[in-house]
C-alpha cells in the first residue's frame, strides 16, 4: 500500500508543534495541517460528487493542507496552473471532470474572473476554528490515480499527466536514498505548487521528511535573499531565470548563502555564465538535477560530492536508463548522444483520456520516450543536450540550440536568449537568436555574432541576432521557442 498521505499523516503526527511550513501569512505546525486538511475535507465531501478535485492556490501551506483533504477522501488532486489563459484554464477544467475547485478570493482576485465550475469553495469561507468530523483515511492501491498534472501546453492543449500515489511515494523515496535528508533540514520554496518539480520536491518531500519548508509565493529576488538571511535555508531548489536574477541583487554577499548544503537547478539547462558567476560571488556550486512531469518527476539529480559541469547527475535508485540513437534506434554507449529513455517506478501511468498519445510515449520495450537529447560519460553521468523537437538540421547536420545559447549567454550584455531555426532554402535551417539584455547594456547585434563566429563552426553561427525586452516565457520560466517561432 502506497497511499501519499498515509506516510504524510504519520509524520505530522508524530511531531504535531512542530513548525513544518512558514508561508508570508503565517507558520503551520503539523496539528494545523492535519486540523485544516480534515475542516477542507467536511467541506469538499459535501458539495463534490467528481472523482478529481482542482486545486487552484499559490504557493503557500494552504496547498498542502488542500492536497491532503483530497486525499484523505480518496480523490484525485488537479494542481490548477492558475497563469494560464482564461481559455487553456478552462480546457483543463473541463478535460478533468471536477465539480469543484479549492481556492481563495486574493487568487480570482489576481486573475480577474472566476472559473467555470459547479462548486467554488473559497477557503477564508471555512469555519477553521471549529472541530471537524473524525474520519479514517482512504486505503489507496499503488496504480490508484492521485494526481493529474497538466503538461504546460508548448505544444497542442494541455495534457492530463497521471500519477499514481505509488509514483509519487516512489519518487519521494528514491530523492530520499539518493541524498538522506534529516528534520533539520530547511527548504526554500518558490516554484508554483502546481508544477511537478514544486509539489514533489518542494512540498512533499519536505514534508515526508520531517523538515521545515518555508515559501514565497512570488519570486522577487531582493526578497528571496531577505528569505535566506530569516531563515538560513540548507536546500534551495530553483530554475536557471532565478539563480540568474539573484546574480542581479546588489546587496546580496556570500555571508547571505553560506547556509546552503544544496543548490539545484532545474526545468532547463543551466548556463555556463551563470554557474561562473554564483561560485564567484557567492561561493555556491549550483548541481542540476533532471525530470519530467511524466517522472514525477525526479530522474536524476547530482550530487555535490559528485559535481560535474553540465551533468545532471546519474540515474535515481530504481531506475533505468538508456540513449538511443534518433538515426537508427539503436542503444548508443557512453559520450554518444541520442534520445535519452527510461523506465522506473516513478514514471507516469499514461496521459489522461488520451490512449493514442499514452501509446507513443513509450517503446516497445516500455522505456518512457523523454524527447530529450543526452549522453552519458563514462561514470554514468548523464549530460542533457538538446530537445529533439528543437533540433536544427543545417546541411544535414543535427544542431541542438543549446550550443549556440551557452556562447552567446557568454556575452558581458546578454541576460539570456532563445535560439530557433529558420528555413533556409540552401541549408534546409538556419539558427536565429532572440536576445534578452542586462539592465542598461545597449543592443549591438554585431559584437555578439563576432563572438559567435570564435566560439562556433560557420554554419552554427545565427543568422541574424534580434533584441527581446523580455524572452516568452511560461509560469516555471522556461522561455517558449513556440512564442519565438510565431514572431517570425
Amino acid at each position: 500500500m502506497a497511499s501519499i498521505h498515509w506516510p504524510l499523516i504519520r509524520t505530522l503526527v508524530s511531531s504535531p508543534l512542530r513548525t513544518r511550513i512558514v508561508d508570508e501569512n503565517r507558520s503551520y505546525r503539523g496539528v494545523d495541517l492535519l486540523v485544516a486538511s480534515l475542516i477542507i475535507a467536511d467541506d469538499i465531501e459535501r458539495r463534490c460528487t467528481s472523482r478529481t478535485v482542482g486545486v487552484m492556490l499559490p504557493t503557500t501551506g494552504v496547498t498542502p493542507a488542500a492536497l491532503l483533504a483530497t486525499w484523505t477522501l480518496g480523490k484525485v488532486a488537479v494542481p490548477l496552473n492558475y497563469l494560464l489563459k482564461r481559455e487553456e484554464l478552462q480546457y483543463v477544467i473541463d478535460d478533468c471532470e471536477t465539480d469543484t475547485i479549492v481556492t481563495v478570493r486574493p487568487m480570482l482576485e489576481f486573475m480577474g474572473y472566476t472559473p467555470r465550475c459547479k462548486n467554488i469553495i473559497l477557503l477564508e469561507d471555512l469555519p477553521f476554528k471549529s472541530v471537524p468530523t473524525p474520519r479514517w483515511p482512504a486505503l489507496n492501491d499503488d496504480q490508484d490515480l492521485a494526481i493529474l498534472l497538466y503538461t504546460s501546453g508548448t505544444s497542442g492543449k494541455p495534457k492530463g499527466v497521471m500519477l499514481s500515489h505509488a509514483n509519487i511515494t516512489s519518487n519521494i523515496r528514491q530523492i530520499r536514498t539518493w541524498i538522506p535528508f534529516g528534520r533539520e533540514e530547511v527548504f526554500l520554496g518558490c516554484l508554483p505548487q502546481f508544477h511537478s518539480f514544486g509539489l514533489t520536491a518542494l512540498t512533499m518531500l519536505p514534508l515526508m521528511c520531517g523538515c521545515k519548508v518555508v515559501y514565497a509565493p512570488k519570486f522577487i529576488p531582493h526578497r528571496i535573499v531577505r528569505l535566506f538571511r530569516e531563515h538560513r535555508p540548507t536546500v534551495f531548489i530553483a530554475i536557471p531565470s532565478m539563480f540568474n536574477a539573484l546574480l542581479h541583487v546588489k546587496d546580496a554577499s556570500a555571508d547571505d548563502f553560506k547556509s546552503l548544503r544544496f543548490a539545484v537547478s532545474g526545468g532547463e539547462p543551466l548556463p555556463d555564465v551563470i554557474i561562473k558567476s554564483f561560485k564567484e560571488r557567492f561561493n555556491v556550486t549550483i548541481a542540476e538535477g533532471y525530470g519530467l512531469t511524466e517522472t514525477s518527476p525526479v530522474s536524476n539529480w547530482c550530487r555535490p560530492d559528485e559535481y560535474k559541469p553540465h551533468s545532471v547527475g546519474r540515474p535515481m535508485p530504481e531506475m533505468t536508463q538508456k540513449i538511443i540513437s534518433i538515426e537508427n534506434g539503436q542503444e548508443l554507449g557512453p559520450n554518444q548522444d541520442g534520445e535519452v529513455r527510461m523506465r522506473g517506478p516513478n514514471v507516469m501511468q499514461g496521459y489522461f483520456k488520451l490512449p493514442d498519445a499514452t501509446s507513443a510515449a513509450f517503446d516497445e520495450h516500455g522505456f518512457f520516450r523523454t524527447g530529450d537529447i543526452g549522453r552519458f560519460d563514462s561514470d554514468g553521468h548523464l549530460f542533457i543536450t538538446g530537445r529533439l523537437k528543437e533540433m536544427l538540421i543545417i546541411g544535414g547536420e543535427n544542431v541542438f540550440p543549446r550550443e549556440i545559447e551557452e556562447v552567446i549567454n557568454a556575452h558581458p550584455s546578454v541576460k539570456d536568449c532563445g535560439v530557433i531555426g529558420i528555413t533556409d532554402p540552401m541549408r534546409g535551417e538556419q539558427p536565429l537568436a532572440f536576445v534578452e539584455l542586462k539592465e542598461g547594456e545597449t543592443f549591438n547585434a554585431q559584437s555578439i555574432l563576432s563572438l559567435c563566429r570564435s566560439k562556433l563552426a560557420g554554419y552554427k553561427v545565427p543568422a541574424e541576432i534580434r533584441h527581446l525586452e523580455a524572452l516568452p516565457r511560461n509560469p516555471t520560466g522556461k522561455i517558449m521557442r513556440r512564442e519565438l517561432k510565431k514572431m517570425i
